[in-house]
């Protein structure tokens, strides 16, 4: 499975591992999509239907923990993070609107289509995430 993510997604992702609240982000991330197939990861709420290219809202580490979101193409065995934000804390907040949720949709298929992407790779030594552009 290739995992790749948007801009804003990679910022958001720094933002909120610099702070001490949300120091779990990053595990909860490597644990949920890394060594997983398509159909491990395919559980959440759709957020598009029964579309062949589902546009996921997933809750990682339990009630308080993080909501993701998230876009499959089965196919091509990719998984493009558009989001993330925590549920509780300084910087939590429950969900967000329709409206953004339409945005970031929008977004991540212009960046796919304009290869404005990031590939995640876990690097095992440190088990951290490494975000490389790619163009």
């Amino acid at each position: 499975m290739h995992l790749y993510c948007i801009e804003e997604f990679k910022a958001e992702f720094e933002k909120l591992i610099s702070k001490k609240a949300y120091k779990d982000l990053e595990k909860e991330l490597i644990d949920f999509f890394f060594d997983k197939n398509i159909a491990d990861i395919s559980s959440g709420t759709r957020l598009n239907g029964n579309d062949e290219t589902p546009y996921i809202k997933k809750r990682l580490n339990g009630k308080g923990g993080f909501r993701i979101y998230y876009y499959l193409v089965i196919k091509n065995d990719c998984v493009y993070l558009m989001f993330v934000h925590p549920k509780t804390g300084p910087m939590g907040s429950p969900n967000i609107t329709d409206e953004s949720k339409a945005f970031i949709y929008k977004k991540v298929l212009g960046c796919i289509k304009d290869g404005n992407l990031y590939k995640l790779i876990k690097d095992e030594t440190s088990e951290k995430i490494i975000f490389t552009k790619i163009s």
